[in-house]
C-alpha cells in the first residue's frame, strides 16, 4: 500500500510507515539473534566462531548501503516530485548496483576466508574451522543477502512499507524453524553445528527474494517497464554513489573498528569475544528499531523535500526525535536493570555471563543517544545530505580505538566498553546539534516554532 507523506497527519503517517519498517527492522536483527540463541547452545567456543564471521556479514552493509540509501533517497525524492520516469530509473540503477557489488564481494570472501578470519588472531583451531566454514556458506549465498535490503528501501521509497515487512516476517519463521534442525540434527536432518545456522539463514533469504520477486512481478507496479539489462546511465550511478557512499564509508568504517576492537579483545582470551558478539546482538534490538525510525523519517523527509513542503520537514523531525527518545529511554532501562536475564537467554556458560552483564550495563547508558543520533542521521539522508552522519560516525567510532587502548590500562576489559559507549553517547549530541542549527538557520524554516508536544495532537494536522 502506497502512502503520500506530503499531506495529512505527520504523526499518523510517520507512525503508519515506521511501524512496518521498524518490525523489518528487527526482523532482520532476529535474524542474527535467533543463530546466535541455538549456537550458544553449542558453547563460547562457537559463538566466538559465528561472532568472528559475522563482521564480514556486518562489513557487507558497506556495500549494500550504497544501493539501498541511493535508493531510498532517489525514490523517494522521486516520488514526492511525482516524477514516475526517474523514480524507475533509479530502482534500476540501484538493483544492477546491488547484484554485481554481492558477486564481487562474496567472491572475495570466499578466496581471502583463511587471510580473513587469520585477523583476530584467535587461539584454537575448532574455532577458525567453524568461522571458515560458516563465511563460506553465507557467501555463497551472497545474492540473497544482498537484494533484500535493496528492495525493501524501494517500497519504503513509495512510502509502502507494509509489504516488505510481511515478506520478512516469512523469512524470519523460516529461519526460526530451520535453525534448531539443521544445527542440532532433527528428523532426517545430520547435526550440522555452526554450517547449520549459516546455511539456515542463507535459505530463508532466499526465500525473502523469491517472495520479493512474486510480489514484484504479479502485485505492484513499481518496477513497470524497468529493464535491469539495460546498459547503466552513469550519471544515476554517480548520484546513488553520492548519496549513498558516505554512509557506506561510515558503515564500513564502523566494522572494521569493530574488528579492531575484537583484536583487542583477544588479549583476555575468547570469552570477551563470545560476550561481544552476544551483546551486540542484544544490543541490535536497539538500532534496529532507531534504524527502522531513520528509514521512516528518510522516506518521509525525502518526499517531502521533493515536494518542497519544509514545514511538514520541520514538524516531522521533532514528532519522530519524540518518540524514539522514548524507545531509547526504555531501552536504556531495560539493559541497565535486566541485564542478568537478558544475557542468558543466549547463552549458559556463568563465566560468559558475568562479563556480559558489565556489557550491558555500560552500553545501556548510551542507547537514547544512539537513537536519536541514529534517527537524525534519517533526516539528513532524506534531504540528500548524507555527509553530516558519516563525518560525526566516522570520526567518533574511530576514536573508539584509542579509547579503548587507554581505558582499559584503568578499568581493564570495562574500559573497552566504555570507550563504546561513551562515542556513541557524543554522537547523538553532536549529530542532532548540527542538525538542530541546520533546520534553524534554513531559510524556508528559520522563525518557526519549537513543537509544543503538550499539544501534539492539535499541532500536527498540517
Amino acid at each position: 500500500m502506497r502512502i503520500d507523506l506530503t499531506k495529512g497527519n505527520i504523526y499518523k503517517k510517520l507512525i503508519i510507515l515506521a511501524i512496518p519498517i521498524m518490525g523489518t527492522s528487527l526482523i532482520q536483527a532476529a535474524y542474527s539473534m535467533t543463530d546466535m540463541i541455538w549456537v550458544g547452545r553449542l558453547g563460547s567456543r562457537a559463538v566466538t566462531a559465528v561472532g568472528a564471521a559475522g563482521f564480514f556479514t556486518w562489513f557487507a552493509f558497506a556495500f549494500i548501503t550504497i544501493p539501498q540509501i541511493g535508493a531510498a533517497v532517489g525514490v523517494s525524492q522521486s516520488v514526492g516530485r511525482k516524477d514516475i520516469k526517474e523514480t524507475k530509473s533509479y530502482i534500476r540503477h540501484s538493483v544492477q548496483m546491488n547484484i554485481v557489488f554481492a558477486i564481487l564481494y562474496g567472491a572475495t570472501l570466499i578466496i581471502f576466508r583463511k587471510q580473513l578470519i587469520g585477523f583476530f588472531n584467535i587461539k584454537g583451531e575448532d574455532i577458525v574451522s567453524m568461522a571458515i566454514s560458516y563465511i563460506v556458506i553465507v557467501s555463497a549465498g551472497m545474492i540473497f543477502f544482498f537484494l533484500p535490503p535493496v528492495l525493501t528501501a524501494i517500497f519504503n521509497g513509495h512510502g509502502d512499507s507494509r509489504t516488505p515487512f510481511r515478506i520478512n516476517v516469512v523469512g524470519l519463521i523460516v529461519n526460526i524453524i530451520l535453525d534448531p534442525i539443521l544445527i542440532f540434527g532433527l528428523g532426517p536432518f545430520p547435526r550440522m553445528g555452526v554450517p547449520g545456522a549459516a546455511i539456515a539463514t542463507i535459505f530463508a533469504q532466499f526465500v525473502v527474494t523469491a517472495i520479493f520477486i512474486y510480489v514484484i512481478t504479479k502485485k505492484t507496479d513499481y518496477f513497470d517497464g524497468v529493464n535491469f539489462l539495460q546498459k547503466p546511465d552513469w550519471l544515476h550511478m554517480r548520484k546513488i554513489v553520492k548519496f549513498g557512499l558516505p554512509v557506506a564509508v561510515q558503515s564500513g568504517v564502523f566494522t572494521v573498528i569493530g574488528m579492531i576492537i575484537a583484536r583487542i579483545l583477544s588479549q583476555w582470551g575468547s570469552t570477551p569475544i563470545a560476550v561481544q558478539s552476544v551483546g551486540s546482538q542484544i544490543e541490535s534490538i536497539t538500532w534496529m528499531t532507531a534504524g527502522g525510525f531513520q528509514t521512516a523519517l528518510g522516506a518521509f523527509v525525502g518526499q517531502n523535500f521533493g515536494a518542497k513542503k519544509w514545514d511538514r520537514i520541520y514538524k516531522g523531525y521533532f514528532i519522530a526525535l519524540a518518540i524514539i527518545s522514548i524507545i531509547g529511554t526504555i531501552t536504556s532501562c531495560l539493559l541497565i536493570f535486566f541485564p542478568s536475564p537478558i544475557f542468558s537467554i543466549f547463552i549458559s556458560e556463568k563465566a560468559v555471563i558475568k562479563d556480559g552483564i558489565v556489557y550491558l550495563r555500560i552500553l545501556g547508558v548510551s542507547q537514547l543517544f544512539m537513537c536519536i543520533e541514529m534517527t537524525t542521521a534519517g533526516a539528513f539522508n532524506g534531504l540528500g545530505r548524507t555527509m553530516p552522519p558519516s563525518i560525526v560516525g566516522i570520526v567518533l567510532n574511530m576514536l573508539r580505538i584509542p579509547g579503548a587502548l587507554l581505558l582499559s590500562m584503568f578499568l581493564g576489559l570495562s574500559g573497552v566498553w566504555w570507550s563504546i559507549s561513551i562515542s556513541s553517547i557524543l554522537k547523538g549530541l553532536i549529530l542532532t546539534s548540527w542538525f538542530i542549527i541546520f533546520l534553524k538557520r534554513h531559510p524556508e524554516i528559520r522563525g518557526m516554532k519549537l513543537i509544543d508536544f503538550s499539544k501534539l495532537k492539535v499541532k500536527i494536522d498540517n
